[in-house]
């Protein structure tokens, strides 16, 4: 799909009234259950400090728990692999697969994996990878579909789209209905047969910990449990920034993702393994530390932040841009707030200079974080960037001149305060921002005219 940036791939996603709607219902029904389940804590807020301070304290002396990391998971008989980008990572991935001698591996959901598109890297090396989660399932089964939500992948899709993809593409399935739980049922259907015959498995991480070397995924169906136990050969690709210092890390943790992502007060799986066991689990363990621009970002001290996310999309699901658009709109792995500041700085500004103006700077995504990200700060740190860069809108550019050449001369500044006054609709370059917004009204007379009334 070619890229178009942000303002006219939401237009067109603006277009589907289809989309909105599913949207809408989705992401209002999440944030009530979300909300349900946080005021359930009276610490909650001390337990978003704590989070806060793990994943800030990992992050600034990331390469020190990075090398314990390694050497905790070669103690424990796993292999660690360093990619400084998605095509070396795909090819450590299709090496490892080979030498085990599959042409399949079955995943659990990951983001990382999607961001380095380690997909269509297999298909090239003539692997076939099979997407185990339910909603990863469904993006996958659809023709040049792509994932538009970090929690729920398919949310841009409704039960009937579903059931019209399950007969299409899944054998046996020509009479299905829209049921849930007979959508799911096909589903499981078709992944059992999988679980069972195929040899390797890949993952990605929640978070690994350099204390023991332990790696832990969390989810919601048990699919994820199938492929970190069943194959003889796990390989887990994780992004540097998911290392935690101390297994006791995971006491906070594992309680402010599942209440912010699905609202649950714990996740109904959690698998944590740590190396490798005779006759428990996979023979083989290998942990891919994926770079792929993290080391660029952890060098912005403003922007760094945005390596503190753990992945649970509440920003996604407050947010109202993002409840208009979907995620498909944003043009990356990772849509809504978090990926208008992380999609930038991991691939670069060059294809993502729109992104950091896709925000109402409402603030709502700061509100629930669960590690209390500063989203909006970091959306106007990289809008500077842009513009500094030359790259901003032109017309915003041309407009702020325009405003500061009115500041820096108190006559034209008061011409401006009296051609307020004629209307709230502004012409020109601001005309399409005041076409849909109300300005403040202006006074009546302005304190340089009261004070010249009074002869001061």
């Amino acid at each position: 799909m070619t890229a178009t940036g942000f303002p006219a791939a939401a237009g067109h996603a603006l277009a589907d009234s289809q989309l909105r709607r599913n949207l809408r219902k989705a992401t209002s029904t999440i944030r009530a259950k979300r909300e349900g389940a946080v005021a359930e804590l009276e610490d909650w807020e001390q337990l978003r400090d704590a989070g806060a301070r793990i994943k800030q304290h990992a992050v600034d002396h990331l390469d020190r728990h990075l090398e314990r990391l390694e050497q905790s998971v070669t103690a424990a008989g796993g292999t660690v692999h360093w990619a400084r980008d998605g095509d070396e990572a795909n090819g450590i991935v299709a090496a490892l697969t080979k030498a085990a001698g599959s042409d399949e591996v079955v995943k659990v959901k990951s983001l990382t994996t999607d961001e380095i598109g380690l997909n269509d890297a297999l298909a090239l090396h003539g692997i076939d990878a099979i997407e185990t989660d339910l909603a990863e399932l469904i993006v996958q089964l659809g023709d040049n579909d792509r994932q538009s939500h970090i929690l729920v992948p398919a949310i841009h899709r409704n039960r009937e789209e579903i059931r019209a993809l399950f007969r299409e593409r899944l054998p046996g399935n020509q009479d299905i209905s829209s049921d849930p739980a007979e959508l799911t049922a096909a589903a499981r259907e078709y992944l059992r047969r999988k679980f069972l015959t195929v040899g390797v498995g890949v993952s990605g991480a929640n978070f690994a910990i350099a204390e023991t070397g332990s790696v832990g995924v969390v989810e919601s169906e048990g699919n994820g449990r199938m492929c970190t136990t069943l194959p003889g050969t796990l390989i887990t690709v994780m992004g540097i920034e998911k290392v935690l210092p101390r297994f006791s890390d995971l006491e906070v943790m594992l309680q402010l993702l599942p209440r912010s992502s699905t609202a649950e007060r714990m996740n109904p799986y959690t698998s944590i393994w740590t190396g490798v066991a005779e006759g428990d689990g996979p023979r083989d363990f290998h942990l891919v530390l994926l770079d792929a621009g993290r080391t660029r970002a952890l060098a912005d001290p403003e922007g760094r932040s945005a390596l503190h996310c753990i992945k649970c999309s509440a920003c996604m699901n407050v947010c109202p841009v993002f409840e208009r658009t979907g995620g498909h709109a944003y043009e990356s792995t990772y849509p809504g707030p978090i990926g208008a500041i992380l999609s930038p700085q991991l691939a670069g500004m060059a294809g993502h200079t729109t992104l950091p103006w896709a925000s109402s700077l409402c603030g709502a995504c700061y509100e629930v974080c669960p590690v209390k990200i500063d989203i909006p700060s970091v959306l106007i740190h990289l809008r500077q960037k842009v513009v500094k860069a030359g790259d901003g809108p032109a017309g915003e550019r041309l407009a702020m001149e325009v405003v500061g050449r009115i500041f820096n001369s108190p006559r034209k500044y008061e011409r401006a305060q009296k051609a307020a006054r004629l209307g709230k609709r502004l012409p020109f370059l601001v005309k399409p921002w005041t076409d849909h917004r109300d300005l403040p009204d202006p006074p009546e007379q302005t304190f340089r005219e009261w004070w010249r009334e009074r002869g001061a």
